[in-house]
């Protein structure tokens, strides 16, 4: 298996995709883009079904092999997602997938992905068998001195401009956290000017962080305290904060939140889908709170909502949004019923 590095991953794509990959590492950001470019990739090879699955212990490998072997009534290719949660798929798990690996059908690509695997590991049948067959990604965290350089790229990417200040800032802010520097930056984009970023614009966001930020309304909103999340969306409006600005903030953890209801419905522990989601360690029972109250259909209605509220702040229907981001956040928290009737008039396009 060749060893890819994430900066030859795009070049690497431009070509037909290998039969199989290994995706590796802590870095969940970067696991997770590396994982939508060979998704999106193999999109365009016609593979559009896929079948993803979360390994644990009690994982049952025959559905690997029933996967490779299922013919599907939308899509003759397929693209099939392994999510091993220690990097360890154990005995049978190696077996299924040096069997598969021995009998690889051109109707189906396997993706693989696993956190850094140890040396033990790399060294297993399974690792082995797929250097004959595939591509191994290994992805290693950004060091503090490659993050200004990253930072570059990634506010270039975004079609953003800014200087060596205003990215020392970030770096300062996000203390080396990828997930939450891309946050950051996609928060300053929606505030920004023309694209370009400034040191007044970046303190300025952190300023307004200190009493009334939009983070400390998601959490009063994932707590279930929605006299506070109610108090912080009124304090954020009467500062100017846009609209938009905190609907992304909102939709965004809707987002995760139904992620990782998909992973633990299929088995998968809270911890690994929460570190899927970029959840930090002291976040974590905030957030399995928000997840033991809101069921899936409900953050779906959510999202619906945010969804709609998008619309009246691009001017597609005639309402006020800091309304209904009011009824969202009331929502939210668990303030008002959820259930669709009640919702039925703010979903209407």
């Amino acid at each position: 298996m060749s060893k890819l590095r994430i900066d030859q991953l795009d070049r690497h794509l431009k070509q037909p995709l290998s039969p199989a990959y290994l995706v590796s590492g802590d870095e969940t950001l970067l696991v997770e883009e590396s994982c939508d470019a060979i998704r999106k990739k193999a999109q365009q090879e016609g593979y559009t079904e896929r079948d993803r699955y979360y390994v644990d212990n009690q994982f049952d490998w025959s559905q690997l092999l029933s996967a490779a072997n299922s013919l599907s009534l939308f899509s003759d290719k397929k693209l099939i997602e392994l999510r091993i949660e220690k990097g360890k798929p154990g005995d049978k798990g190696s077996k299924a997938i040096c069997e598969y690996l021995s009998n690889i059908s051109d109707d189906n690509r396997l993706l693989i992905v696993t956190p850094k695997l140890d040396a033990g590991s790399q060294r297993s049948k399974w690792v082995k068998a797929l250097e004959k067959n595939g591509q191994w990604l290994p992805v290693w965290p950004i060091s503090s001195a490659q993050l200004p350089r990253w930072l570059e790229q990634r506010i270039k990417r975004l079609g953003l401009i800014a200087d060596s200040h205003c990215i020392e800032l970030i770096a300062t802010r996000t203390e080396g956290n990828l997930l939450a520097a891309h946050q950051e930056i996609e928060k300053l984009k929606l505030l920004s000017i023309d694209g370009y970023l400034t040191p007044e614009l970046i303190a300025g966001a952190v300023a307004d962080s200190a009493r009334y930020d939009i983070f400390g309304l998601i959490d009063k909103t994932l707590h279930g305290d929605a006299r506070s999340a109610v108090k912080s969306l009124q304090g954020l409006k009467t500062e100017g904060t846009e609209p938009t600005v905190v609907l992304w903030g909102l939709a965004r953890e809707i987002r995760a939140l139904l992620m990782m209801h998909d992973g633990i419905h299929q088995g998968q522990s809270f911890s690994w889908v929460a570190k899927q989601a970029g959840i930090w360690d002291k976040r974590q029972p905030l957030v399995q709170q928000a997840l033991k109250r809101l069921s899936s259909k409900q953050l779906q209605i959510l999202l619906r909502q945010a969804n709609a509220i998008d619309k009246s702040i691009k001017g597609l229907r005639k309402t006020d949004p800091w309304n209904e981001l009011l009824d969202l956040v009331l929502n939210f928290s668990g303030a008002q019923s959820l259930h669709p009737k009640n919702l039925r008039l703010s979903l209407q396009a």
